[in-house]
């Protein structure tokens, strides 16, 4: 076997500026795609053009396709509508309205303009759907046939559109009546050992398994884990089949999301970032978070400022003020992850708030009793002071209550609200813990502070 080669970047530079098609084809297909992706983070955005109208368009839907997403994106709307629309037409149909979904809407009418009338149509429909439900994971490239045709007329339609089908992953065909309503699904084996004048409504399997176009991908991940199925028919409102969805393609979209919830919940806006990306925009996204968070822990901190007398008095406190933030930060942020995983998994809804709460604190009085005690000891080991070792503990105790409830309770409100629970529920929680921890503390050592010297 061959090795690969390692080209470097002025290499690969010098292939595009001399419009070496072959060349630069070989060198992508070395790289690999990390290797692609890496290439382009350091080309300008003239010289990406250039590369992607040098490619084929297949080669280039095939590298766009195993870059990430978010360079493949913003490499997408670089394209001007002429290369974009020939590109685009290599691409599945749910890839396609995934792609046309970021441009704006100019620009995604000069790219339809340029496709076939009829294609663009379709990639039209499929940009209409979100893309986390059915219908905007689906593909369109399934066949159906009337319920009437007989097993000869569907044998000789397949064989005349051969070419077409190539493109297809077919292993079954879906039989329709009434101008496309879902009445049943044939194998494609079963037509082999069916004689040709048979229709297709005495063989094929009744009241197949289907969902809807608006059904969500929590939904369709609990379907898909029931049945051992690849793919699934998807339905409109009316019962017509009007595409399938595959398990692949679910399980993606939700590791997709999973992802971009953990780059939300660290505070990155949009959910995906790479240094690819324009520097105003990964400043921009950045500081929408972190603007916000600066303001709700000068908030925070506000409550310090108003008990600065009794920490002046107690010097030892101040000790324990970032671990009490500390350890409720991360009680409260565990409760986050699990009520965000049950809303990803549709075990929890926001009309669950009050179980998901109750059942937060059972854990947290526990956890919360067990922190306290150590924190107390601790104090009481380091000063001997066994109201300071009260204090610092029962504010533990107190918060981690606080810590949990705010933890489980906050991503699923925020989901009833509307706004995104992966994005908002960490400056939410930091900054009611900070405040509630730092008051319980400090209240509860003014309380006995002449005890505490």
């Amino acid at each position: 076997m061959d090795e690969l080669r390692a080209w470097s970047d002025d290499e690969l530079r010098e292939l595009i500026e001399r419009e070496a098609t072959d060349e630069l084809e070989s060198a992508l297909d070395d790289l690999g795609p990390t290797g692609v992706s890496r290439l382009l983070a350091e080309l300008d955005e003239d010289e990406r053009q250039h590369l992607w109208a040098l490619l084929p368009p297949e080669e280039a839907a095939d590298h766009l396709e195993a870059i990430p997403w978010a360079q493949a994106s913003d490499a997408f709307q670089e394209l001007p509508p002429d290369v974009a629309a020939k590109i685009l037409d290599e691409f599945r149909s749910d890839d396609q309205a995934d792609f046309i979904s970021e441009l704006d809407d100019d620009e995604r009418e000069a790219v339809l303009r340029e496709m076939d009338s009829e294609d663009a149509t379709e990639v039209r429909k499929l940009a209409l759907y979100e893309d986390d439900v059915a219908g905007g994971l689906m593909e369109t490239e399934f066949l159906a046939y009337d319920r009437n045709l007989t097993v000869a007329e569907l044998v000789a339609d397949m064989r005349g559109r051969a070419e077409e089908l190539v493109h297809y992953d077919v292993q079954y065909t879906y039989v329709t009546e009434n101008g496309g309503v879902l009445v049943g699904v044939l194998r494609l084996r079963d037509l082999v050992v069916t004689p040709s004048q048979r229709r297709l409504e005495s063989i094929m399997i009744d009241a197949p398994l289907k969902t809807l176009d608006t059904t969500s991908l929590e939904d369709l991940e609990h379907l898909f884990d029931s049945v051992s199925f690849l793919a699934i028919p998807v339905v409109d409102a009316s019962g017509r089949i009007v595409g399938v969805v595959r398990r692949h393609d679910v399980e993606q979209a939700a590791g997709e999301r999973s992802e971009g919830d953990y780059l939300k919940s660290q505070g990155i806006v949009g959910g995906e970032e790479l240094r690819s990306m324009p520097t105003f925009r990964r400043a921009r996204r950045r500081l929408s978070w972190l603007t916000v968070n600066i303001g709700l822990n000068v908030l925070a901190a506000s409550v310090i400022a108003a008990h600065q007398d009794t920490i002046s008095a107690v010097i030892a406190l101040a000790v324990f003020l970032p671990i009490l933030s500390d350890m409720s930060g991360c009680t409260g942020n565990q409760a986050v992850a699990v009520s965000m995983r049950e809303l990803a998994l549709g075990l929890a809804r926001p009309s669950d708030a009050f179980r998901v709460w109750r059942q937060e604190l059972s854990v947290g009085a526990i956890n919360g009793l067990v922190l306290g005690g150590l924190l107390c000891g601790a104090a009481y080991i380091w000063k001997g002071n066994v109201w300071l070792g009260l204090v610092v503990g029962l504010a533990m105790l107190l918060n981690t209550l606080i810590a949990v409830s705010i933890g489980g309770v906050v991503p699923l409100v925020l989901k009833k609200l509307k706004f995104d629970p992966a994005l908002a529920s960490g400056p939410i929680l930091t900054t009611v813990t900070d405040m509630c921890g730092f008051f319980l503390m400090l209240t509860l050592a003014g309380a006995v502070l002449g005890r505490l010297g």
